[in-house]
């Protein structure tokens, strides 16, 4: 049987617990970032866990991890 192939670009965007939750960084910091608040833009630098749903169809993509 071949390998399964891990999606690169969901492997650049995620990671994954040792408990196997899925944790994201947050959109909205790329630019425009001077008409933010810095509790915003501070709050946006942390990961985020996804919701279990969503994280199974992303472990789905990453079969080696």
């Amino acid at each position: 049987m071949a390998k399964l192939k891990t999606r690169k670009a969901v492997k650049k965007r995620i990671r994954i617990t040792k408990k196997g939750k899925v944790k994201v960084s947050k959109a909205f910091t790329g630019h425009l970032l001077t008409g933010k608040s810095r509790k915003r833009k501070r709050h946006l630098k942390r990961r985020s866990q996804i919701y279990s749903s969503e994280g199974k169809k992303l472990r789905a993509m990453m079969p080696y991890r």
